[in-house]
């Protein structure tokens, strides 16, 4: 096996790793998936079409893209984003702010 096989294999193991511990944690602590809140490439996981997981959100406040907060915080957040608008999470994925 060449070492570029073996650096994308470590790749893949890690970044499911990553994904089922996140899942892990939100169900088995205080937090919840938050959409619309975190920044471009400050996502926990789920980061819609085309994006694999954590990290991988194109813009801020992505609406398909989530981040783990306190239990019972996210659908009272409100964020200011750069333009003056006001957003808030959701514990559903959001139709907005999403890349093209």
């Amino acid at each position: 096996m060449n070492r570029s096989a073996m650096a994308l294999g470590a790749a893949l193991v890690t970044a499911l790793g990553v994904s089922m511990l996140n899942n892990a944690q939100a169900q088995s602590t205080n937090v919840e998936k938050c959409f619309g809140v975190s920044l471009a490439g400050k996502n926990d996981c789920a980061a819609g079409p085309g994006t694999t997981c954590a990290g991988t959100s194109k813009v801020d406040y992505q609406g398909n893209a989530w981040k783990l907060v306190p239990k019972g915080s996210c659908e009272t957040m409100v964020i200011k984003t750069s333009d003056g608008k006001e957003v808030k999470g959701s514990l559903k994925a959001l139709n907005r702010n999403l890349p093209s």
